[in-house]
């Protein structure tokens, strides 16, 4: 896989499915602002492969707590509040907080990054994302050296979020090694295709690791705490055997229900949908020696 450090999603999308006339015609007023969205700079790290179509991306998501089919959130996330939204960071920081969005997002250079994206029930796509690196807002707050672990938690609000029954311990948790949230890969997202995050995606705000499979990459965080021992997360917390803390993407190591060497890429067309599973999601270059020494098929 070919990365450069200057591409743009608008340098590699077909100008024709960007200009989505049928897109342009039904959105009135918003597709006239995804026209008018100012591009920020792509610094590092971007894929050249063709990013999937907005309308893939807003349209095929898990996010539980607004249903469990792939359309749900679509249909139902509409029906959350992101604003006023604030991030709680605490733990051991320097200067911990409840900070309000604006002041989190100015953390860091915006940029754009065009990841590939791969889901650990073996479907993956390729999304061009704006944001800033996790790194910037964790300087800021100033980390202590006794942290060694990074923890997040997602909003739960059972009056916006009516789909979410009992499938999982709520709200959602994940976490991070602090070397994996100090890589420069480890985005805080705030939108994608140059507009903000829609909310079916993870609005307001929402991380994206993308060597990792995506439940790893927690949608609508409220809260980030620095911490010294491993920190719960919902899905191993929920089914050990199946989804470990790392979930680091690995065509070795299969999930027990299913192969991971291959993938489905979503919009790859009935006899161009299906390719080989990279390492580390071909991020391996960037990613490979923060795990020297470890087994990844028992720290998976």
């Amino acid at each position: 896989m070919r990365y450069r450090n200057d591409l743009k999603w608008s340098d590699v999308t077909p100008e024709a499915s960007w200009l989505n006339r049928r897109q342009l015609m039904a959105g009135g007023a918003a597709a006239a602002s995804l026209l008018a969205a100012p591009r920020a700079f792509a610094a590092g790290y971007s894929t050249d492969e063709t990013p999937n179509t907005f309308e893939e991306i807003t349209n095929y998501n898990n996010y539980y707590e607004f249903g469990l089919g792939k359309t749900d959130p679509a249909q139902n996330a509409g029906a959350l509040t992101t604003s006023p939204w604030s991030i709680e960071i605490g733990g051991l920081v320097d200067r911990p907080g409840t900070y309000d969005l604006a002041d989190v997002m100015a953390m860091g250079p915006i940029e754009e990054r065009i990841y590939r994206f791969r889901c650990v029930e073996a479907w993956s796509m390729v999304i061009p994302w704006n944001g800033f690196q996790l790194s910037h807002l964790l300087d800021k707050v100033g980390v202590q050296s006794s942290a060694r672990y990074v923890a997040f938690e997602t909003l739960y609000r059972p009056s916006e979020m009516r789909q979410a029954g009992n499938l999982l311990n709520w709200p959602y948790r994940e976490g991070l090694r602090l070397d994996e949230a100090m890589n420069p890969l480890t985005l805080m997202a705030t939108g994608l295709y140059g507009k903000p995050m829609p909310n079916q995606n993870g609005a307001p705000i929402r991380l994206v690791v993308p060597w990792k499979y995506g439940f790893k990459s927690i949608k609508s965080i409220v809260k980030i705490s620095l911490v010294a021992d491993e920190p719960l997360t919902t899905w191993k917390n929920s089914n050990a055997r199946e989804y470990g803390f790392y979930s680091n993407v690995n065509p070795n190591v299969n999930h027990p229900r299913w192969s991971q060497a291959s993938e489905r890429r979503i919009g790859g067309g009935l006899f161009n949908s299906r390719q080989d599973t990279l390492m580390f999601n071909g991020y391996g270059e960037q990613v490979a020696q923060m795990y020297t020494g470890q087994d990844l098929t028992k720290d998976f």
